[in-house]
């Protein structure tokens, strides 16, 4: 049978989705985004391919593309997710994102069942792939007799080595804006029975090492709050969760003195327009002195020191004029440095999924570890885009076939759902390694 499919949004994870689809299914696709061109590109002139124009805050154009589907995918920012969730809801249409269950959109659970509609949310990399790696081993912990008791968590995108080639350790494969914000995040998490509760603005003094088994060391610090998940995973009995995200070294230290200076804080300003970044920062940084010096006594460091390396890198002591347009200071920061780190013609960028688990069975414990390591295809699609993107693609195909029955708003910790997805991911290439070790 041939559905009708709607994916909303063109950027930068959502070729392999669109590509997977088209090539794999009998179903029509229309891609919608704001900007036509980024959507005909993923078309790429397929003959089941549609791409149109859409102003997503035009709700009556949204109705009337949503109606003329069978199910949409939004890879919206998620701030539009609860209206596409409605808008699905009225018309009985599934849903498909990659992004967390936020407040708005576990309300629509009720409802989705009795409407008879899947909600699936959270089928991506991080959230998604780390889901549905750490049930599968979760479940067979189960199986066996035995009961989690420790889960640890780390995710990131990062530059793949031949790529890391600037003082920043970094380079963007997904939203800049999402990067920065998730650097105001609260977070909270368990260790050895104990809550931590961190403030936003605290977040990146709370860091530290990880070695990844047979690859590098790089540093993690919390991503948001982790107790929730001892009840999604079924781990009451957890004396410790933690999820974190990764980083190359040095990243923490920089972003911690950042955010204390203001450069993550988005609250309107009028004294932007026409400045240079030396400007802009000098109105940051207390002191009557040269900029630098200033900086160097403020911030308690040498002069020669990592994160005075960084600020004259990225040029922000330099007479260069800020972009026009951003009215904060955080717009302003992620425009320079969509820039400054992108991935260039030909480079790979790389995820990093680890998890580590510590399993206790009746006379035995044990140590187990689950490794993803998967790099971007030069001049092809990038890591994350295929991680984030092909989970949520194969979820689609097995909803329009008929092949998960489930309604709600709904994640992938069930059998039914994170077994064929990571089955079916294995072949292209994306596989998470575990790793069994008695203690």
């Amino acid at each position: 049978m041939t559905h009708r499919l709607l994916v909303l949004g063109a950027g930068l994870v959502a070729r392999p989705l669109v590509r997977y689809l088209l090539e794999t299914t009998p179903h029509r696709l229309t891609c919608a985004d704001r900007e036509p061109d980024k959507a005909r590109a993923l078309i790429a002139g397929h003959p089941r391919g549609t791409a149109l124009a859409i102003d997503v805050e035009d709700r009556a154009e949204l109705s009337r593309l949503i109606a003329g589907c069978d199910l949409a995918v939004s890879l919206l920012p998620y701030t539009f997710h609860p209206t596409v969730a409605q808008l699905c809801l009225e018309h009985r249409k599934h849903l498909v994102t990659t992004s967390y269950v936020s407040p708005a959109m576990k309300a629509f659970d009720q409802a989705a069942q009795e409407a008879g509609v899947l909600f699936l949310n959270e089928i991506g990399l991080d959230p998604g792939l780390d889901h549905m790696s750490a049930m599968r081993v979760i479940d067979r912990v189960t199986r066996q007799g035995g009961q989690v008791v420790s889960f640890r968590s780390y995710c990131g995108g990062l530059p793949a080595p031949d790529a890391n080639d600037n003082c920043m350790g970094y380079k963007f494969s997904w939203s800049p804006r999402g990067v920065l914000l998730a650097g105001r995040n609260h977070a909270r998490y368990l260790e050895d029975g104990q809550v931590v509760e961190i403030p936003g603005p605290e977040l990146f003094k709370h860091h530290w090492y990880v070695n990844i088994p047979g690859y590098w060391t790089f540093e993690a610090y919390p991503n948001r709050d982790s107790l929730p998940y001892r009840d999604l995973y079924g781990l009451q009995q957890a004396r410790t969760m933690f999820r974190g995200t990764l980083r190359n070294p040095g990243w923490c230290r920089f972003w911690y003195k950042m955010a204390r200076l203001g450069w993550l804080d988005d609250t309107p300003r009028a004294d932007l327009a026409g400045k240079t970044w030396a400007q802009v920062l000098r109105a940051l940084v207390p002191g009557q002195g040269a900029l630098l010096d200033d900086l160097c006594r403020h911030w308690d460091v040498p002069a020669d020191a990592d994160e005075i390396k960084r600020i004259k890198w990225l040029g922000l002591a330099g007479d260069e004029p800020v972009p026009a347009g951003p009215n904060n200071l955080l717009d302003l920061l992620c425009a320079h440095l969509i820039k400054k780190l992108e991935l260039k013609e030909g480079e790979r960028d790389m995820i990093v999924l680890f998890h580590e688990f510590e399993a206790e069975y009746p006379g035995r414990r044990e140590y187990i570890t689950s490794t993803l390591v998967d790099f971007g295809m030069p001049r092809g699609d990038s890591a994350m885009s295929r991680t984030v993107s092909l989970p949520a693609a194969i979820a689609v195909r097995r909803i329009l076939a008929g092949e998960l029955r489930l309604t709600g708003v709904q994640i992938p910790v069930r059998p039914e759902i994170y077994l064929p997805v990571l089955a079916e991911l294995e072949t292209q290439q994306i596989k998470c390694v575990e790793a069994f070790h008695p203690r």
